[in-house]
């Protein structure tokens, strides 16, 4: 039976959430009245749109765990957040910074970039030691400052242990940077208890929201080391004081705001955020991972089909890699997107990422129809 916030089309089997999500019923209708509003009003209910500003980073905030809502800023996405710690932090020649080979491109282009300055970025092999966490260890020295990891590999579906390298860089001075676009909306998070520096992720993935509207978490010590890239308006302490001579740069996170919000994917975005929220995170991660266990499991026990990602770890997530024994996996892939299975080519396979909505019948039917291929 379908969740009543996603009607789908009929035959459609959303394995995607890692990529790019549906929108839920209550969003739809969200984006739907406030363009209506706008038609119809102009700007004239703003005030109710600030109001509405300030719920996101509350919802925001509970999601992260985050201290206070200050911490929290409004950005196009992970790639802006993660420019504005590369580019924002003092860095020397001959410091380093340590990651993984398994990262996205967005948390590994803007530290590349910065070779340039003479600073080294390095990337650990996350199957090189005992566990992912030692592997990063490893790589780290006298001269390591930024430790950044994905919270979960987008390929693999690899989770990490962000508590003990959180611990781990807190012992060492070093800052952590966490990208979380496959943590949030899929698994509880909590940037406190991991010591977390800096957070970054997208709303288009598993919090369920538009593209182009993400979500940047700072500490304030941590965000103090930052020298801004970017000037506006919106980043000023006396905000909506549009003559205010002197000025003073803000002092939470909005100073990574710089000019007008993006009101219309802020509305968007809340929508989406209070399904999460009502169904609370613990539920979400809960069924997030009975369906991922439930799909490894079933492709274990399969004989025409080879998981890769890993079956049996302590950290799950909600991403399951595998492929076919005897079919290519683009040969694969377009069968299943002909046949209503919407899922990605990732990690030398299939990759499947469903959602707390998804039903165990639907997961049925995908495997079915990823033995049924014949070469």
């Amino acid at each position: 039976m379908k969740h009543p916030e996603f009607p789908l089309v009929d035959d459609l089997i959303y394995l995607n959430h890692a990529a790019v999500a549906p929108w839920p019923k209550r969003t739809s209708a969200a984006v739907i009245q406030f363009a209506e509003q706008n038609c119809q009003f102009g700007s004239h209910y703003y005030l109710d749109w600030l109001k509405k500003e300030n719920e996101i980073r509350r919802q925001l905030q509970a999601l992260l765990n985050a201290p206070s809502a200050n911490d929290i800023a409004l950005v196009k996405n992970t790639s802006e957040a993660l420019s504005f710690v590369a580019f924002g932090l003092p860095w020397q020649a001959g410091d380093n910074i340590v990651s993984s080979n398994e990262e996205f491109p967005s948390n590994r282009l803007p530290w590349q970039a910065l070779a340039e300055r003479g600073v080294e970025f390095r990337e650990a092999d996350l199957h090189s030691a005992q566990t992912p966490e030692d592997a990063l260890f490893a790589l780290v020295d006298g001269n390591t400052r930024l430790l950044t990891i994905s919270s979960i590999q987008f390929a693999s579906g690899l989770r990490m242990d962000l508590e003990r390298i959180g611990e781990f860089c807190r012992q060492r001075d070093i800052l952590f940077c966490i990208d979380a676009i496959q943590s949030l909306g899929a698994v509880q998070f909590d940037v406190q208890a991991y010591h977390a520096d800096f957070v970054m992720a997208d709303g288009h993935k598993w919090l369920f929201g538009p593209e182009g509207l993400g979500v940047f978490y700072t500490n304030p010590a941590a965000r103090d080391r930052l020298k801004l890239s970017q000037y506006g308006w919106h980043m000023m302490k006396d905000t909506h004081n549009y003559e205010n001579l002197p000025w003073e740069i803000h002092p939470g996170a909005r100073r990574f705001e710089c000019g007008s919000p993006n009101m219309l994917g802020i509305h968007a975005l809340s929508a989406s955020l209070s399904l999460l929220l009502e169904t609370g995170m613990p539920t979400v991660e809960a069924l997030v991972l009975e369906r991922s266990d439930y799909l490894r499991d079933a492709i274990s026990a399969n004989d025409e089909l080879i998981l890769l990602s890993q079956r049996h770890s302590t950290l799950k997530s909600g991403i399951v890699n595998f492929k076919h024994r005897h079919i290519d996996n683009e040969v694969l892939y377009k069968h299943l997107q002909k046949n209503g299975v919407v899922c990605a080519l990732r990690g030398g396979g299939i990759r499947f990422s469903p959602h707390f909505y998804n039903t165990l019948a639907e997961l049925d039917r995908a495997l079915a129809l990823a033995t049924a291929i014949s070469g």
